[in-house]
């Protein structure tokens, strides 16, 4: 039964990898039969009116009749080169004539009538084994005459790859211009195009890998595509050259090219890169060690024995590379990837029967071309999941956005919340107070009142008390109005009541305001802070009624500056008999204008005020200092 436990989870992963494996394996087939019907459609056509295939060819000493396209044996010498002879007949007429050659390898040398009119040595380009360059040459018409005319072609070969010589096509240059445009645009223009933008894509590599050091798979893609870049750029040298470093890089750029695209497989699909991994660079490098040191044979024999199946296993392997990232990871990356590899490896089976002349009459090298296509994919591949990721990132960071600015408002919204519980509590405070100041003001009032009352007392005691709590009760509903931080205007309200209360006695009133403003504004005051003002305001004039018999009262308002910020002066002086103070600037303890001067005292504190007093035979002087913040609860409580 373990057996059978241990064994179950592995054959719904097997059916897995088989049903995406087998449709993978068959989109490739389809690629493959595709990739070789293209490649047998975009042949171009060529003006076969024009065609001369029939010539006889001088090689090693021996002449013998040839039919082109024609190969010839490898050479490693530009001496005694094939010479290929033929004829065309030539009628005058105004059109010109030019030779045309699609396909040569390494390169050619035409004559006609014994005038040399084309030697492609001079093109660089064109004496590449792995380039299609066709050449045309305009025939001057002074060459030409009536009839039977001889063309002579040298073919100049190099390496260990034998010699090929295409159809020979001679013809009105207006007949043969578009086939050569054609081949033009195919085997130079667009391997140039893509060369261009594998230069680009290497540079924008190179930059992405000089930002995330941490990601060597676009370093490794932008070193194989500099590679690329080099060999499609750099013209070969021409023979004949002992030694040629440029040779050798150029020979050993392709397979390390392709070992580099093997570890950015590796690396892009997510895998380690093996030790032995690194034996796939020894080919090239023993190419392009050996090119440094010895003649021109020996590395094209190396390129041809090391360097080309280096490129097949390289193909294989990135082949391999793909199906398994496609069944593991089945998405349009890896499959797309896996295609290109596909087309890029028929390309060089189909090459290699060409070079190896499994298929006759055929020298058309593509597989450069589908390389530097598959490289511009990829390239454009990585680029674009580059972007991806950056819209990714800046996805989130707008969802970040969005996320703190929910955040923000709900924090408002608790501060909104916390600020109305605390301006609840704020005002659970106030009306505390104000109970408690109703409580030890007015309720001890009508407590007296129900005593005297009780004990028979009738008339004018018990009318001044109730007045007594009416004045109580108007002082705390007037510290209830809002008067926007102004002290000013509750002090004018206890001014009517003040002027009121000292009428009856005879008692002048003065009010002087030193200054034009009154006193500062305190938008922290509350209706607390006034009723502890006013209340001491009371004391200072009820203490000079009943025990100063003052005749004049003088209340100052005024605001001082010390350096530190404006703070306001209430000064309550009369002209009354005064008292004694004790050493600290007290009443006796047993006299009642000492238990109202502590309790003034106590009132100034715990609005954050300072209360001085001063009194002799001239009278007295109630000093009160206002705090230049009132603070918010009980100064005195702490």
């Amino acid at each position: 039964m373990s057996e059978i436990a241990a064994k179950a989870p592995a054959r719904p992963r097997r059916r897995l990898i088989v049903s995406r494996f087998v449709p993978y394996l068959l989109l490739q087939a389809l690629i493959v039969i595709a990739t070789v019907l293209g490649l047998q459609l975009l042949q171009p056509s060529d003006p076969d009116d024009f065609a001369l295939s029939g010539f006889s060819l001088r090689e090693d000493g021996t002449t013998r009749p040839v039919t082109l396209p024609h190969f010839t044996s490898s050479r490693y010498s530009l001496a005694d080169p094939p010479l290929y002879t033929g004829a065309f007949a030539f009628k005058n007429g105004d059109a010109a004539w030019s030779v045309f050659l699609p396909r040569f390898s390494n390169a050619v040398e035409v004559a006609i009538n014994g005038v040399v009119v084309l030697d492609s040595r001079r093109d660089a380009n064109a004496n590449r084994p792995d380039r299609n360059t066709p050449e045309i040459a305009a025939i001057p018409s002074s060459l030409l005459h009536d009839g039977s005319n001889e063309i002579t072609v040298r073919l100049f070969v190099w390496g260990p790859l034998k010699g090929f010589l295409d159809t020979v096509y001679i013809g009105p240059d207006a007949a043969l211009r578009p086939a050569f445009e054609t081949r033009t645009l195919l085997f130079v223009t667009l391997p140039v195009v893509f060369s261009a933008w594998q230069s680009i894509l290497a540079v924008i590599l190179a930059i992405m890998w000089l930002m995330r050091r941490r990601e060597p798979v676009y370093g490794v893609l932008a070193a194989a595509m500099v590679l690329g870049v080099v060999q499609a750029f750099m013209p070969p040298p021409v023979p004949p050259g002992t030694v040629s470093r440029l040779a050798s890089v150029l020979l050993a750029s392709a397979p390390i090219e392709s070992a580099l695209i093997v570890v950015f497989g590796v690396l892009f699909f997510g895998w380690r890169w093996p030790r032995y991994g690194m034996l796939l660079f020894v080919p090239g490098l023993i190419v392009f060690a050996v090119g440094l040191i010895a003649g021109p044979p020996l590395p094209r024999i190396l390129f041809l024995l090391l360097g080309i199946p280096t490129v097949g296993i390289s193909l294989v392997l990135m082949a391999g590379v793909t199906a398994a990232a496609v069944v593991r990871r089945q998405d349009a990356a890896s499959l797309t990837i896996g295609c290109a590899v596909t087309i890029v490896l028929t390309c060089w089976i189909h090459d290699m029967l060409s070079v190896f002349e499994f298929v006759t009459n055929e020298r058309t090298f593509v597989s450069r071309l589908s390389y530097s296509a598959m490289l511009v994919a990829i390239g454009a591949g990585l680029t674009w999941r580059f972007a991806r990721a950056l819209n990714q990132v800046d996805s989130f960071a707008g969802q970040l956005v969005a996320r703190v600015r929910e955040a923000e408002e709900r924090l408002k919204a608790s501060f909104a919340r916390e600020e109305a519980r605390a301006r609840a509590a704020a005002l659970a405070n106030e009306r505390t107070r104000l109970m408690r100041d109703l409580h030890d003001g007015l309720g001890g009032q009508l407590i007296s009142i129900v005593a005297l009352s009780e004990r028979g007392h009738e008339g004018a005691t018990i009318t001044d008390a109730a007045r007594a709590a009416l004045k109580d009760l108007r002082l705390v509903i007037d510290s209830m109005d809002d008067i926007g931080g102004d002290i000013m205007l509750a002090l004018g309200s206890w001014r009517e009541r003040a002027a009121m209360q000292l009428r009856p006695h005879d008692i002048k009133l003065h009010w002087r305001v030193a200054t034009p403003q009154g006193l500062p504004l305190h938008p922290e005051l509350r209706p607390w802070h006034v009723i502890q003002i006013v209340r001491i305001l009371d004391e200072a004039v009820t203490n000079a009624v009943k025990h100063a018999a003052a005749r004049h009262i003088t209340v100052t308002i005024d605001t001082r500056d010390d350096g530190e910020g404006p703070y306001g002066v209430i000064s309550v002086a009369d002209d009354g008999g005064g008292f004694d103070l004790d050493g600290d600037g007290e009443a006796p303890d047993a006299n009642q204008t000492a238990r109202g001067l502590r309790n003034m005292r106590s009132r100034a504190a715990r609005c954050g005020a300072v209360l001085d007093l001063s009194s002799d035979q001239s009278g007295t002087c109630v000093r009160l200092q206002l705090p230049q913040v009132f603070p918010d609860s009980d100064a005195a409580a702490g």
